[in-house]
């Protein structure tokens, strides 16, 4: 066995600088070595959060508004918002108390293994974070292949590529840029994701604005689905896409990028974030529900470029916002890649070898071309994005998001019983518990009721 590679030993050597137990750089997993490097700022956390959470997905948010009105819809969005800010504020406090102790955790599920004390915890997470990562994966895949096709058709109106030639082409150029070793190598990606997001909405806005004044734009209507059974698998099914928008899933993994300590440098990644979150999540979701009511579409994008009709925003608007939009798709599939990375990495690398040795190059290759290729198999198969968006949302979000931060902090940080919080934190998890189940049950639903409107690598995507 040869020595581990040196930034290894020199991340030991702060942490040990810093009050940590002394750790043998051997003993280091290839996992947390090559992916999960521990090197980057508060502003580089920041960076990948937002990748992370404020994507293309936000043009679901008009749709997630249909399915509950002006007054429940925004309440909920906000109340979401208001809720994960709070969790993953809980999560780094929990990380933050454990390296305290000597126990830096740079992985969910040996976080929540840890403070749980339970076996069967690690496997969950790992479950649920595979849900996440294939699902968003899939996500990315899917609704980058409709912007490619977007701008295919609108140059070549009868042109013969279906949406799947166009996964297949977003599966290359990801399967490429997965080659880069490790969370902290997208640093810059991430930035450039962060101004590409702002960027879109503000032309989507544009567009919206336009097309509410537009005497081509559908009849305002904001009324909701006349049977009452509807509208409530509706409003849950809409608050699982709002718990899929605003949850990621991987804060410990994100935290893991910071240079240790990491302990206070989180939270100012996270303002960062959700300084980003108020100003797109906001003007995206009124401005789309707004300029079509009940009838946008689940891709805002596509009520702006409407199947018959003329567009009702300019030509070089739409094309510039989809390009930002794929652009950014890319970014967001490379950091919800990262965790099946990181295990893959463990369980295929060795760490006394170099990061780019043959010994570890050639399986990274052949497992993230693997990975990458059968999400892009998944995703051309099964084109429901509205649907995936829900049922990642409620079966992966909504259980790691809303949560467990909750349960870990009552666990290590152990707050008097009849503190406030405790309680406001048993709240949450009871409240949202149920919205779960609930949000699960409905997106599933859904899913089943438009399994009728598809064939096998359809050329449309399914709303």
């Amino acid at each position: 066995m040869g020595e581990a590679p040196a930034s290894t030993r020199l991340s030991f050597a702060i942490e040990e600088a810093h009050g940590f137990p002394p750790k043998d750089p051997a003993l280091a997993d290839a996992g947390a070595t090559f992916v999960l490097e521990s090197k980057g700022t508060w502003w580089h956390a920041g960076f990948h959060l937002t990748t992370a959470i404020v994507g293309p997905t936000i043009l679901t948010l008009p749709y997630a508004l249909r399915g509950m009105g002006w007054i429940l819809g925004l309440v909920s969005l906000t109340t979401a918002a208001a809720v994960t800010f709070y969790a993953y504020l809980l999560m780094s406090k929990v990380l933050d108390h454990c390296e305290r102790q000597g126990r830096r955790h740079i992985r969910f599920r040996e976080l929540a293994s840890d403070v749980l004390g339970s076996g069967w915890v690690f496997y969950f997470v790992v479950s649920v974070q595979a849900t996440i990562n294939t699902g968003v994966g899939i996500g990315c895949l899917l609704l980058a292949g409709e912007c490619l096709k977007i701008m295919y058709l609108d140059v070549y109106p009868d042109g013969h590529l279906k949406l799947y030639h166009f996964i297949m082409m977003v599966a290359a150029v990801l399967i490429l840029l997965s080659q880069l070793p490790s969370f902290h190598s997208l640093r810059y990606i991430n930035l450039a994701s962060l101004l590409l997001s702002l960027g879109y909405t503000l032309l989507v806005v544009i567009g919206c604005i336009r097309a509410g004044y537009s005497n081509n734009a559908p009849p305002k209507d904001y009324s909701l689905a006349s049977s009452k059974s509807d509208r409530s698998f509706n409003a849950f099914t809409s608050i699982s896409i709002l718990a899929s928008v605003l949850g990621n899933g991987i804060l410990p993994e994100i935290q893991a990028t910071l240079a240790p300590p990491a302990t206070g440098k989180m939270v100012k990644g996270l303002i960062l974030c959700y300084s980003v979150i108020s100003i797109t999540f906001y003007s995206a979701a009124v401005s789309g529900y707004w300029a079509f009511g009940n009838k946008v579409s689940s891709n805002v994008l596509k009520s702006l470029m409407p199947d018959k009709g003329p567009s009702l925003a300019p030509t070089w608007l739409l094309g510039l916002a989809v390009i930002f939009a794929l652009l950014q798709l890319l970014a967001i599939g490379l950091v919800y890649s990262q965790v099946a990375y990181e295990i893959m990495e463990k369980n295929s690398a060795d760490v006394t070898e170099g990061k780019f040795s043959k010994r570890n190059l050639v399986p990274r290759i052949i497992l993230r071309t693997l990975y990458m290729s059968f999400c892009a198999f998944m995703a051309a198969m099964l084109p429901f994005f509205g649907d995936i968006v829900g049922v990642v949302g409620a079966i992966g979000f909504i259980p790691l998001d809303f949560i467990l931060p909750m349960l870990l902090y009552n666990m290590a940080l152990n707050p008097p019983r009849h503190s406030l919080i405790y309680w406001f934190n048993i709240a949450i998890m009871v409240v949202f518990t149920g919205v779960g189940i609930m949000g699960a049950f409905s997106s599933i639903r859904k899913l089943v009721l438009d399994a009728n409107q598809f064939k096998l690598f359809s050329n449309d995507v399914v709303e």
